[in-house]
């Protein structure tokens, strides 16, 4: 009995190697729209792992501990909704010490067409507001991340930005999300370099 208070006393704070951040919106209706690509992709990901899907709840988050290439990986889909993202990101990042460089956001780029994927070491967050406030809030854009490209609304017949958005996804960008875990995993596994050259002309059929 002592020996095991002994190990619960002097147990150490919980670590991750990586953060795998998925952005999206939370609720039922937002599940397979193209601004939950991240969501998506997160899922995808926990599922390839064997790690079913994610219930714990931590930092406005659930999540999930797994491995890729025996490194301690946390999967993670904020609940603040998107523009808050960085509420979230901050504190597990904080709660698990994981350094910028180690954090991994996926999101969805209206400028990258349709069923492409794009991996960037660093750079700005650019129009997208969950990535915006993750910026903000880390005072840091040095952390990588992939793209997952949606097009462009049809703005002939009227559809404007925020209904293309939250409108459903279709194949190509579907396709597109499904080969995300296979890119995280070569990232982790190879190195950003890798997997840039091996995921960024990458196009879904």
């Amino acid at each position: 009995v002592l020996a095991i208070f002994r190990r619960k006393k002097t147990a150490g704070p919980q670590r991750a190697d990586w953060i795998v951040c998925g952005l999206g919106n939370p609720g039922e209706k937002y599940e397979m729209t193209r601004h939950n690509v991240g969501f998506c992709a997160v899922d995808l990901l926990a599922e390839k792992l064997g790690m079913g899907r994610l219930k714990q709840t931590k930092c406005k988050a659930v999540f999930g501990l797994g491995k890729i290439g025996g490194q301690d990986v946390l999967l993670m889909k904020p609940q603040t909704y998107m523009n808050l993202s960085g509420e979230s990101v901050r504190e597990m990042m904080s709660a698990y010490s994981v350094p910028p460089e180690h954090l991994l956001v996926i999101f969805d780029d209206a400028v990258l067409p349709a069923g492409r994927i794009r991996i960037r070491k660093s750079g700005s967050a650019g129009t997208h507001n969950g990535m915006r406030n993750i910026v903000y809030l880390l005072e840091n854009d040095q952390f990588p991340r992939i793209k997952v490209g949606l097009g462009k609304p049809d703005r002939e017949h009227g559809e404007d930005m925020v209904d293309f958005v939250l409108g459903p996804m279709d194949s190509a960008t579907y396709a597109a999300v499904r080969a995300v875990p296979d890119a995280v995993c070569d990232l982790l596994e190879k190195g950003i370099d890798h997997a840039m050259q091996e995921y960024n002309q990458f196009q879904a059929e």
